[in-house]
């Protein structure tokens, strides 16, 4: 079966890239920088449930994307979960976080509404991932 984006995603994100496991995608919410990464899967909900080797790899893309987002966004902090309760697909958020964002120090989920990127934000931070994507597909290449 191939795979397909739960609804709620596809309405709450946007695309960036295909990554060699993931699907990377911009949350679709001006006041954090915000990524999910999602195995391009079937059926899958929890991280376990993928073989070692993907399992593996997903957490390489998703060190990887943090580590690009520490660097490229001026981030105090790196927030990184995968919770599920609303969407059971498996799916990582990984956020750049700012001591003067919104909602620090506490999470992101539940802390106001979210806001709409306006176009100049959401081709820049559109940008910056598939800046992330085009590098881990040209590092990926020459590990293989």
């Amino acid at each position: 079966m191939a795979f397909v984006l739960h609804e709620r995603l596809a309405a709450d994100t946007l695309f960036v890239a295909s990554l060699e496991l993931c699907e990377l995608r911009l949350m679709n919410d001006a006041r954090f920088v915000w990524a999910l990464l999602i195995p391009q899967r079937d059926s899958i909900r929890e991280s376990f449930e993928l073989p070692a080797s993907e399992r593996a790899l997903l957490w390489q893309e998703v060190d990887r994307l943090g580590e690009f987002m520490m660097r490229h966004t001026g981030a105090d902090k790196i927030n990184i979960g995968a919770l599920g309760n609303m969407v059971s697909q498996l799916h990582v958020h990984v956020i750049a976080r700012s001591r003067h964002d919104d909602a620090w120090p506490g999470p992101v989920w539940g802390a106001g509404q979210a806001q709409p990127l306006e176009d100049d934000t959401r081709q820049t931070r559109l940008t910056l991932l598939q800046r992330f994507a085009a590098d881990l597909k040209d590092d990926q290449g020459r590990e293989a």
